[in-house]
């Protein structure tokens, strides 16, 4: 038995009256203990025998020599047994031990005579003879008994290595009366070749055991497992998850979802707005601005203007219509996209002002005039124009400074072409092509003509400064409306404008701080003209003008715009240093004709 499993079976004898214990062979001895596959037999009870038997002088030597499948059985001398008792022989016996072939036929030992053989020592005989692991069976049940529904399959025998042969025991003598058992002598048995066909010989059958050696029953097939299916399937939905997943995220984030988006929207209200708000102001204003193109002279430019009375006739920028002075062509576009051609009614250099008039148009709206004078820095203001010729365009910011000197023109290099502003300042975006458009107070009224703005890098003042078609950084100036108004009427009833004067000629070289009176004059006469305002007051070449009203003037631009800013006629209280010493001058402005 190895761990309590059986290994073979023995079949039963055919004489049940011989003792059990006789029946059961011993099991051979081997060398090296348990050869770490076999069984460990257990030993058989040996039959007692008398004392008379034991002075018997021989013993039998079987040896059994399996042979193609035959059986011989050799004679040896064997001793008388004694009168006494007889002891029967034991009952043949098929004797199966592991490494036997199983299709080897064993002949059973039989009762022939046995020849005498030598007597054997007792210290030789060492291995007791093996036996059967089981007792027979009378009753002859399975496996070696008849076949019955609880039979297993036949057993599957191991070939058995080959065993050496044992030498010959040499008789000993024995003594009288004793017969000792006789131990069975291995076998040599030959290696079974191996079966035509490539068939493996029958191996000894273990139930709880596989195949020795890969000889035998074929190993059952080794089923996958599923475990390892279901997880690379559930990799496989995963990463297919994943992926639809993500598509259809990146359609809903992209397309707002699935269906059709409709996005919430206000009722349709009241369209109305404040008349103070800059949308009800340009709502007002709009229908009395017009946009003016201009063509002549090899030049064309676009301007802005606003309608002063219901006769059409329009004011805007002397640079804005200049290109067509002599033979050009001025068109202009109402809000309402009406055009008409207009001709120039009178223009002045000196204030950068004309006034051009449209016939044939009717229901034309004027636009209310302001006071200039009354406004203040903060006030909000509203331009509109037509910037880079985008018509009806409403910007709107403040005033950010108001009486601020300023000079444009100056292209023609001799001076004549120069006009003196004495401007309000203002943050509302003004850009080329708002030139001649109306600056609105909050009443919506005129408080001035945009005209210049300054551009960054730009070093001029003026529409567009000194440097291409520059935009609006901020910096805008108009010209106050007291002024155009007063020119625009002596422009509409006369064709020309006066300017007030104190008839002097100022040195423009001067580096001081003030409007210094030169020594000569034009082309060297005077410069305090004899009979004039100053030679009235008293002025004298050298005297050098620091104040204008009471207000500071560092050079002899903003005299000039200091006094352009009044009418001809009015008082003007002058401040200058004669010799270090400040004096004090009065004098009336006179007149004279603008070109």
């Amino acid at each position: 038995m190895n761990d309590g499993k059986p290994n073979w079976w023995s079949r039963p004898s055919t004489a049940p009256e011989t003792p059990e214990a006789a029946r059961i062979p011993s099991p051979p001895p081997t060398d090296g203990g348990d050869d770490g596959d076999g069984d460990f037999p257990l030993p058989a009870p040996q039959p007692q025998v008398e004392a008379a038997a034991a002075s018997a002088e021989a013993e039998t030597v079987v040896e059994a020599v399996v042979e193609t499948g035959t059986a011989e059985i050799a004679d040896a001398p064997r001793p008388a047994a004694p009168e006494q008792e007889t002891v029967p022989a034991p009952a043949p016996a098929v004797l199966l031990t592991k490494g036997e072939p199983a299709d080897a036929p064993v002949t059973p030992v039989t009762d022939a005579p046995v020849a005498d053989a030598p007597q054997v020592a007792p210290e030789a005989v060492a291995q007791p003879a093996p036996q059967p692991l089981h007792a027979p069976d009378e009753y002859r049940t399975p496996p070696y008994g008849e076949p019955g529904p609880w039979a297993p399959a036949p057993p599957v025998q191991h070939p058995a290595a080959s065993v050496p042969p044992q030498a010959p025991v040499p008789p000993q003598a024995q003594p009288q009366g004793h017969v000792p058992p006789v131990p069975p002598q291995q076998a040599a048995v030959p290696p079974v070749p191996p079966q035509q066909g490539g068939t493996a010989p029958w191996m000894q059958y273990d139930p709880w055991g596989g195949a020795v050696g890969g000889i035998g029953v074929a190993p059952a097939p080794v089923k996958k497992s599923r475990k390892g299916l279901a997880l690379a399937g559930a990799l496989v939905f995963a990463l297919v998850t994943g992926v639809i997943g993500g598509g259809i995220g990146a359609y809903v984030e992209r397309n707002g979802g699935l269906t059709t988006v409709e996005l919430p929207q206000a009722d349709g209200g009241d369209t109305d707005r404040a008349p103070e708000s800059v949308a009800g102001i340009a709502a007002a204003a709009l229908p009395g601005v017009v946009t003016l193109h201009v063509s002549g002279g090899g030049s064309s430019g676009t301007g802005t203007g606003f309608v002063l009375d219901t006769k059409g006739h329009i004011l805007t920028n002397n640079h804005v219509v200049d290109a067509a002075e002599s033979s050009g062509d001025i068109t202009v576009t109402f809000s309402s996209g009406e055009t008409a051609r207009a001709k120039i009614v009178g223009k002045d250099t000196g204030y950068d002002l004309a006034v051009v008039q449209v016939t044939g148009v009717s229901g034309l709206k004027a636009l209310p005039l302001g006071n200039s004078d009354n406004v203040r820095v903060g006030d909000p203001v509203v331009a509109i124009g037509a910037p880079f010729d985008l018509s009806n365009t409403v910007t709107s910011g403040i005033i950010s400074a108001k009486e601020r000197p300023i000079t444009a023109g100056g292209e023609k290099g001799d001076g004549t072409d120069i006009s003196y502003v004495d401007a309000l300042q203002t943050d509302a975006p003004i850009n080329p092509g708002n030139s001649g458009g109306p600056l609105l107070d909050s009443k919506g009224r005129v408080i001035g003509i945009n005209s210049a703005i300054r551009a960054a890098g730009g070093s001029g003042d003026g529409d567009g400064g000194s440097a291409g078609q520059p935009g609006s950084i901020g910096l805008g100036f108009a010209i106050p409306i007291n002024q155009g108004k007063r020119v625009a009427e002596e422009l509409i009833n006369t064709g020309k404008a006066t300017h007030p004067v104190i008839g002097v000629s100022l040195d423009m070289q001067f580096n001081g701080d003030g409007a210094r009176v030169g020594e000569k004059g034009k082309d060297g006469a005077a410069s305090v003209t004899p009979g004039g305002p100053a030679a009235a007051a008293g002025l004298r070449p050298g005297d050098v003008i620091t104040k204008v009203d009471g207000q500071r003037v560092h050079n002899g631009e903003e005299l000039i715009v200091k006094i352009r800013a009044h009418r001809p006629g009015d008082k003007l209280r002058l401040t200058l240093t004669r010799d270090g010493k400040e004096l004090t001058k009065t004098l009336t402005l006179g007149s004279s004709q603008g070109t």
